[in-house]
């Protein structure tokens, strides 16, 4: 009888221990399991999905969000050369206001990519009614009177073609003209030598006197702060980086109202002048073969419908305002694009089309290939984590199970010890009472 009572002891505290200690710890363990295996399956499931709905229109409002940062970094340049007017005409006025007008870019230096504060503007001119240069800075420094030139004459501008003095002198008070992104064209050749784009866009708007039109006052924007909006973009990231590499196919760019690219990650591919002046022609289905031999590949999206059809669609969508996404094909691959018209308008850039838009396009193929190798890795490592899990749990069930025992043990040797033996209750016999 009292080895039935030990017994019964025994499995009822091992019972407690097993239903407080051993039981949640092992749903505990299970529950972890089966939480990273079905986490990896979802990451799984989200890396090999390409370019969802939800994905698609995420990069569409990231094109409309930085379509939006320029059209409000150029109002605030409209403000800085109508600002320019009410200075005191001299150059020591002009240079700090220079000094005053900087921002932050991306620079690599000597294999090395730091942020610098640079000046907005390269230089500052004030031209009489005449069109003749009164005052001029370059880089910060005021030109001799011999180098002022009458700029009134395009051949006399610095790439010997502008007339910013004929668009911006017949303007009114507080209206601005802004000028095409201008710069010499870099060739593929120039490009993979290192050499990049550079170039300005000129704002300049009307100065007036006591005798009415007295000239017209110029900035002209540093191009590398207009670039830095869509060069350090890759739509599928959140990260920037210094310039996304196009093989990816994963990339933004930005282009004029016209349809011309101003900003590109390949600087051949961006409008710009040859050494006589004339503007670099954009690839035709004509032209193609031969401009591309020569290494000179401009694009212009409303010329490209030789590629694919919905080219110059997107380009005449994006120039009438509206915001979207398109795919095309190209270089036989798909081609998935968001874009946003940048609502900048100027007496030179009327609505709707406004200043350009901004273009986020991903290589479909490349991305999914990408997608599909992340998908192999997330399932790798969730089959050995899962697998880690699993031995965890084995193990750390064997070692309960044998700390169960020796404290069930343990426990029944400290109730024993405690309790001597023949000091149960006594038995009473009821037929020798009756007896009596």
């Amino acid at each position: 009888m009292a080895e039935t009572k030990k017994k019964k002891q025994f499995f009822t505290v091992g019972g407690v221990f097993f239903l407080l200690i051993v039981i949640p710890l092992s749903l505990m363990a299970l529950l972890i399991a089966n939480g990273m295996f079905k986490l990896g399956y979802t990451i799984k499931e989200r890396a090999s999905t390409v370019l969802d709905q939800k994905s698609q229109e995420e990069i569409k409002v990231r094109a409309i969000n930085t379509a939006e940062e320029v059209a409000n970094f150029l109002n605030e340049r409209k403000k800085d050369v109508l600002t320019a007017t009410i200075l005191p005409a001299n150059d020591v006025a002009y240079k700090q206001y220079l000094k005053n007008n900087n921002k932050s870019i991306w620079v690599k230096e000597e294999g090395k990519i730091k942020q610098v504060s640079l000046p907005l503007y390269t230089d500052m001119v004030l031209i009489d009614k005449k069109g003749k240069e009164v005052i001029k800075i370059v880089n910060g420094v005021t030109l001799p009177a011999d180098k002022l030139t009458n700029v009134s004459n395009p051949a006399n501008t610095t790439y010997g073609v502008e007339d910013y003095f004929a668009k911006a002198k017949d303007l009114n008070k507080g209206d601005v003209y802004v000028s095409p992104v201008i710069g010499w064209y870099v060739s593929k050749p120039e490009f993979e030598k290192g050499k990049v784009f550079s170039g300005v866009t000129r704002l300049a708007t009307p100065v007036f006197g006591k005798e009415g039109f007295a000239g017209i006052i110029v900035l002209s924007l540093d191009y590398r702060h207009l670039a830095k909006f869509t060069n350090h973009i890759i739509p599928t990231q959140v990260d920037q980086v210094f310039k996304a590499d196009t093989a990816s196919g994963n990339y933004a760019y930005m282009l004029d109202n016209r349809g011309f690219l101003i900003v590109h990650p390949n600087d051949y591919h961006i409008e710009g002048l040859a050494k006589d002046g004339t503007p670099v022609a954009p690839l035709a289905e004509k032209t193609a073969a031969d401009l591309i031999k020569k290494g000179q590949e401009v694009f212009n999206f409303n010329q490209m419908g030789y590629i694919d059809p919905n080219l110059p669609v997107i380009a005449k969508d994006a120039a009438a305002g509206n915001a979207g996404t398109k795919s095309y094909k190209f270089g036989g691959h798909t081609v998935f694009m968001a874009y946003a018209p940048i609502k900048f308008y100027a007496t030179s850039y009327p609505p709707p089309a406004g200043f350009g838009w901004v273009g986020m396009r991903i290589d479909v193929e490349k991305y999914n290939e990408a997608a599909i190798k992340a998908s192999k890795n997330i399932d790798k490592e969730a089959k050995a984590w899962t697998a880690t899990i699993i031995f965890i749990l084995i193990a750390s069930m064997i070692i309960l199970f044998f700390i169960m025992w020796l404290l069930v043990r343990g426990i029944n040797r400290s109730l024993q010890a405690q309790i001597p033996e023949g000091s149960q209750s006594p038995t009473f016999d009821d037929d020798d009472d009756d007896d009596k």
